[in-house]
């Protein structure tokens, strides 16, 4: 039996049929109240690696446990993804946050083992990494912390592949003809200047002089007569 099945056995992964592993990381029951009284279902996180650099997670959900698990290793094969592997271990460090887990994983020399947690050693046990320090940072969430791990692996790249494609784009776009120089836009209309200056008070109206009434003279006798 060589180490590799004998840490298999340890750790109680299981075999999918076709020389893969299949972990299954955790099982959680859900319940949802309504009106006429509380349902029942269950989560599952699975892990499915080849043990050669590919690996994929899936959450299963069912109202059994069993059909939970089948559906995440389902979902897992189906997100398969390509680790980049220097010998037994990563090509550099890595820091990944999802949601409020946070993972470390850092190379380790040949012989150094996989030091990591449950949720975290899932993941990199299947895609096949044998030398690995690891370290989880935020909280203890086993399904973000295997989508944290997940992502982390997926975002590593070899140093010479990087370099290659950032002078694959610098020469594209030393190649491509300049861009054409945009029309200028007219000049905008400048804003009528208000006058600051304080506004002189009219002067107040003349006051209105009013004429003496005139007194009404009484006929004489005379007058009358004639």
């Amino acid at each position: 039996m060589t180490t590799r099945d004998r840490d298999r056995r340890d750790r109680g992964d299981r075999g999918d049929g076709a020389g893969g592993i299949e972990k299954v990381v955790s099982i959680k029951r859900v319940t949802k109240v309504v009106k006429g009284g509380k349902h029942f279902h269950f989560n599952a996180m699975v892990v499915v690696g080849d043990g050669a650099g590919q690996v994929g997670i899936g959450l299963g959900k069912s109202a059994e446990v069993p059909d939970a698990v089948k559906k995440g290793a389902q979902i897992a094969r189906k997100h398969m993804i390509r680790v980049s592997m220097k010998g037994s271990t990563i090509p550099h460090e890595v820091l990944y946050d999802f949601g409020a887990a946070r993972v470390m994983l850092k190379p380790a020399a040949p012989g150094t083992g996989v030091i990591a947690g449950g949720s975290v050693r899932a993941v990199v046990v299947a895609a096949g990494i044998r030398d690995i320090l690891t370290k989880s940072l935020g909280t203890p969430n086993p399904i973000n912390v295997v989508k944290a791990t997940y992502m982390a692996l997926e975002s590593l790249q070899f140093p010479e592949q990087t370099v290659a494609n950032r002078k694959a784009l610098a020469l594209a776009l030393a190649a491509s003809p300049p861009p054409e120089p945009r029309s200028p836009r007219p000049p905008r209309p400048a804003a009528p200047k208000r006058d600051m200056r304080p506004k002189a008070e009219a002067p107040p109206p003349p006051p209105v002089v009013q004429a003496p009434p005139t007194e009404s003279k009484a006929p004489e006798a005379g007058d009358a007569q004639a």
